[in-house]
């Protein structure tokens, strides 16, 4: 295989990552030969993850966090630089979460919730991957970003704004940190089939109104999303480093739908 499409023997840490769009891009990059660290909060599903993926024949470990705990993020990058000799290739920024809520109804908590779960992790842990990802000689970081954080959705705003800020964080360190081999980008997905997203989905009126706005006219899979931020971890994309780029449907680029009547 041309190297340009290969991972074999990188390095990787994906946060939140035994179930959903997480679960979706071990499976991917491990597919790629890339040997990968994984955390998750849940216990449970993380044996579970682990064995499924033990039998498919993939280097893939694992350790329980909670992300939004400094003390467990920092034990869990010590961790990763023990288990990788202290370098990193890849480091996926993947754990989300949303209380969709009107703006006028959220209280000091809800805000506090988002932005020590989906926000602050990401800064950290790009933060105390740098001098790994910077011993590599080849770093990638990919932050799951939003549709809602490049426009509007009436799903929350503290949610969007978590994500807009990521959609600048990229910005920010694909610049400062391009001196050092590390690349940023951002993966801005539309709803994805995955338990975050079920109660949305099973919501009659939202599910219309979001497909009727999404030419595809449909959710998204979460293996999707994995194949693209696989492809911006590869030596194929780089010098792609900065971007947000919607995995959508064409959801963003859909200003106006006009269905005449029969």
């Amino acid at each position: 295989m041309d190297k340009r499409w290969s991972l074999q023997g990188m390095t990787a840490l994906v946060t939140g990552a035994a179930s959903g769009i997480g679960y979706a891009i071990v499976e991917e990059l491990a597919s790629f030969g890339a040997i990968i660290h994984i955390c998750d909060i849940s216990e449970t599903l993380l044996s579970q993850s682990l064995s499924e993926w033990e039998k498919k024949g993939f280097q893939v470990s694992g350790s329980i966090c909670d992300v939004a705990s400094r003390p467990d993020r920092e034990k869990l990058m010590q961790t990763v630089s023990s288990l990788f000799d202290g370098k990193l290739n890849i480091l996926v920024n993947n754990v989300g979460v949303i209380r969709g809520k009107p703006t006028t109804e959220y209280v000091a908590e809800d805000f506090s919730y988002h932005i020590s779960t989906n926000l602050e992790p990401a800064f950290h842990f790009s933060q105390l991957s740098h001098l790994l990802l910077k011993a590599s000689g080849f770093g990638s970081i990919v932050f799951m970003s939003s549709a809602t954080g490049v426009v509007s959705v009436q799903c929350g705003s503290i949610y969007s704004l978590t994500k807009g800020a990521l959609n600048q964080l990229t910005r920010n360190l694909a610049c400062e940190w391009a001196k050092d081999g590390i690349r940023a980008n951002a993966v801005a997905p539309n709803v994805v089939k995955t338990p975050l997203s079920q109660s949305y989905l099973e919501d009659v009126g939202f599910k219309e109104a979001l497909f009727s706005r999404t030419p595809l006219g449909r959710a998204g899979e979460p293996n999707e999303v994995a194949s693209l931020v696989v492809f911006l971890c590869l030596p194929a994309a780089s010098y792609i480093t900065g971007q947000t780029i919607c995995i959508d449907g064409g959801f963003t680029v859909n200003a106006f739908s006009y269905k005449p009547q029969a």
